[in-house]
């Protein structure tokens, strides 16, 4: 585990239910999520953090999450809520940001489209 010294380490948030992407026999997503066991600290940055060392511990929650059964259900999770601070499911906040604005403008794409289509037919 990435832990600098002189830094307390920090410990991941996971949310309450709020709107769980996946809920089952097997109880919320979040159970399974493997950064609940013991890498709580990689996915949430210290104040002040340096670049660098941000970075760095960025990547390794990412590895973390690339083996997590709930990767999926955490990303969209944090898409839908939209989290706005540390690494879930795979992607910085700066990442999700990213895809929640593609995400809007296939919306749109798809809005057009769907109307330009209702016009043409109508015509």
């Amino acid at each position: 585990m990435l832990h600098l010294p002189h830094q307390p380490l920090q410990v991941a948030a996971v949310p309450p239910q709020r709107a769980p992407a996946r809920e089952d026999e097997a109880g919320p997503w979040h159970a399974e999520a493997v950064c609940r066991r013991d890498e709580a600290g990689l996915f949430f940055a210290p104040s002040k953090e340096p670049t660098a060392a941000r970075l760095s511990r960025e990547e390794a929650a990412k590895r973390v999450c690339a083996r997590c059964p709930v990767m999926v259900e955490c990303r969209e999770h944090a898409l839908l809520q939209p989290e706005p601070y540390g690494v879930w499911g795979g992607l910085t906040a700066a990442e999700r940001r990213v895809v929640l604005a593609r995400r809007r403008r296939r919306e749109v794409e798809l809005r057009k489209a769907a109307s330009a289509d209702r016009i043409a037919k109508a015509g």
